[in-house]
């Protein structure tokens, strides 16, 4: 049994190559990469593999460790961390089932994220420093869940689908300990109340929750984790995928507009106050992945229909660029979805290599792009039937 990434947008686009029946893990020849990108001295360096040909990062800490998972040689998906600047990838193993995926890191290197274990379900972990020793986050038997991100102090939140009932959106104490839930906008779905996507170091939680009225909002929390609050939107869904420590929370929302339904990045103020779209790079739809305490978002935009890029913005959200435009490429790498960033300007960031040619690659980041308003949308075609 295969784990289903969640509602992180991470997941989401890893899920889409599978998706899209591109054959990735099957193919000796198809190459789905990671990178660890410098923007101060412009390199792109491949992060390695764990034997397989997919690797896929998700998060980075300011000393350059990069967190994510990667096929391995026998067919199995595996979580792994990396040394400083990206050097080194380790398997972090599993909880005692064949796959893992590791989500986010803090500056001591513990990571979390999910496994399937041996009695077939699948539970967020923690591990300790750099990486060592990966338990379980706890919870009731038969709940499935999956942690998403993590602060300094070990603070945890992400999603639990118990055996019984609606997920929910959860926080824990330091290291890991004493899963809470952090309650809801006011209403849920078939499929559950919400997520936590991003913890900043106060503990302040963004993520994604549902309305009294049924709406899919991005939400924002005081320090550990108290009193959610709605972040609105810019017209339709909204998801928020990132926060850091000044408060300010990136994400994506979208609306229909005729017969189109169109994605946007958005970045708001300090605390989560004012909501602004970020833009395109040219085409259609964006999406914001992650932000650093100085305010650059990094993600992925059109920057024509149907062929995304990797951008990243200035200070406070401002001037989005294609990020293949600022730095030294291999030949025949192409940059086409930003994850992450730290303090220290370096980033990860998905690429392809020849002879997946880029329109399919284009294909299946579109479809994972997608997918993060599928439930909105697929919500709202409910609610006219």
């Amino acid at each position: 049994m295969k784990i289903v990434p969640g509602f992180k947008v991470h997941g989401f686009i890893l899920a889409a190559a599978f998706f899209a029946g591109l054959g990735f893990g099957s193919s000796a020849s198809a190459q789905v990469p990671s990178y660890l990108v410098d923007l101060n001295s412009k390199t792109v360096t491949a992060l390695g593999t764990l034997g397989g040909s997919v690797t896929h990062a998700n998060g980075i800490n300011n000393a350059g460790q990069v967190v994510g998972e990667a096929h391995t040689a026998e067919g199995f998906t595996h979580a792994f961390i990396t040394g400083p600047d990206g050097k080194g990838m380790r398997d972090l193993g599993t909880l005692g089932g064949t796959d893992s995926y590791a989500r986010g890191i803090n500056n001591a290197g513990q990571v979390v994220g999910v496994s399937h274990t041996a009695e077939g379900t699948n539970r967020a972990f923690i591990t300790g420093p750099n990486g060592m020793g990966m338990s379980d986050l706890g919870g009731l038997p038969g709940d499935h869940s999956e942690a998403v991100g993590i602060n300094d102090a070990g603070q945890v939140v992400g999603m639990v689908t118990p055996a019984e009932g609606a997920s929910y959106a959860f926080i824990t104490g330091p290291n890991g300990v004493g899963m809470r839930d952090l309650g809801t906008l006011g209403g849920e779905w078939d499929w559950g109340r919400g997520a936590g996507q991003a913890i900043n170091q106060a503990g302040q939680v963004a993520g994604t929750s549902y309305t009294a009225g049924g709406d899919q909002r991005a939400f924002i929390t005081d320090p550990d984790g108290r009193d959610m609050r709605d972040l609105g939107t810019l017209g339709g869904f909204s998801s928020a995928q990132g926060i850091n420590d000044a408060g300010q929370v990136v994400g994506i929302f979208g609306k229909t507009e005729g017969n189109s339904w169109n994605e946007h990045a958005f970045i708001t103020g300090a605390n989560g106050v004012g909501m602004r779209d970020l833009g395109t790079l040219g085409g259609p739809r964006s999406l914001a992945a992650g932000i650093n305490d100085v305010g650059q978002v990094v993600g992925m935009s059109d920057a024509f229909p149907g062929s995304p890029r990797a951008f990243i913005t200035g200070q406070d959200g401002t001037g989005m660029m294609d990020l293949n435009s600022l730095v030294d490429l291999p030949p025949g790498v192409g940059l086409v979805g930003a994850t992450a960033i730290n303090d220290a300007g370096q980033l990860t960031a998905l690429g392809w290599i020849a002879p997946i040619p880029e329109p399919e690659i284009s294909a299946l980041l579109l479809a994972g792009l997608a997918l993060i308003g599928f439930m909105a949308r697929r919500k709202k075609m409910a609610q006219r039937v």
